[in-house]
């Protein structure tokens, strides 16, 4: 309306709004035509999908998975699209991972997920080598002399870095520590239910680890469970995809964080933990929370806890 009533170019309004001219004058074009019905949101979905799917292969590939549990390699050459198509159609649909659902029943079992915050806590340790000043390959380069030097050099050590990670909402917490004996574990652990605690998360039923003696038999962890109420749980022998959330996070802080960029001390990658571990609980999307951080989960779930 403005553009009809100032009677400023096309050009010289897009500008401002910062748009094409050919936006602006699709938006002139309405208006002229239907007022101001024409300038409501329309959607942006093409008219026409000429190489979409035909709705008899949808229905054939979902008949393929339901009834014969078989995968988008496997189901491709039955109904003569490629595998990505098939992959296409399942996820649309909702089709859950064969690896998530049992077999026989079709039922969901791979994804548990803890009904409350508090209810589960996942701790676990990851073990990274030590870097000495001036940092390690990737900040030196493998063909450079410095990173020769050091490969000759004395070892350094490594870090610990201890990870509590709740079940139901993903919040996590970090520490580094020079090692994992029980009494640094049970000191980490107190910390953890602190940091659990001031984010909206009070109470702390079960702690599951592994079976590191550490956690097992140490005297100072389980006095620091009896502090907390809480009890242990304990992965499975030979099964570390028991404790799978912290598994998964060990790999999602070693992407985002260990291995981002290259540090040149440990002091320097040391500094930046802080500083992640708010962005992942705060702001970084999480795709089984259905793109929201964790904190989301723990301001949805605050009516437990009044």
């Amino acid at each position: 309306m403005s553009l009809r009533t100032a009677g400023r170019p096309v050009a010289h309004v897009a500008a401002e709004l910062n748009c094409s001219r050919a936006t602006g004058h699709k938006w002139l074009r309405r208006w002229r035509e239907e007022g101001l019905a024409g300038l409501a949101d329309r959607s942006s979905t093409a008219h026409r999908l000429p190489r979409k799917t035909p709705p008899e292969i949808e229905a054939r590939i979902l008949e393929l998975r339901r009834t014969r549990k078989l995968g988008p390699a496997r189901i491709a050459p039955l109904v003569d699209v490629p595998a990505s198509t098939v992959h296409a159609v399942l996820t649309r649909h909702g089709m859950h991972r064969l690896a998530w659902i049992d077999r026989p029943t079709g039922t969901l079992v791979r994804r548990y997920e803890r009904e409350r915050p508090g209810e589960l806590i996942h701790v676990d340790v990851k073990k990274l080598g030590r870097l000495r000043d001036g940092g390690g390959w990737r900040a030196l380069g493998r063909d450079s002399e410095a990173h020769r030097a050091h490969r000759n050099a004395p070892r350094v050590g490594y870090d610990y870095v201890h990870c509590a990670i709740d079940d139901h909402t993903r919040l996590a917490y970090a520490e580094i520590h020079p090692d994992e004996t029980t009494g640094t574990c049970a000191r980490f652990l107190l910390r953890a239910a602190d940091h659990f605690a001031a984010h909206g998360i009070p109470r702390i039923e079960r702690v599951m680890t592994d079976n590191a003696l550490a956690y097992r038999r140490g005297r100072a962890w389980h006095d620091a469970l009896d502090t907390l109420h809480a009890s242990a749980v304990f992965t499975r022998r030979y099964r570390p995809q028991t404790n799978g959330k912290a598994e998964r996070f060990n790999r999602t802080l070693l992407d985002e964080w260990a291995y981002a960029q290259a540090f040149t001390s440990s002091a320097d990658r040391a500094a930046v933990l802080p500083t992640w571990l708010h962005t992942y609980n705060h702001h970084r999307s999480h795709t089984a929370l259905g793109g929201q951080p964790p904190i989301s989960r723990v301001d949805n779930a605050a009516g437990h806890y009044s």
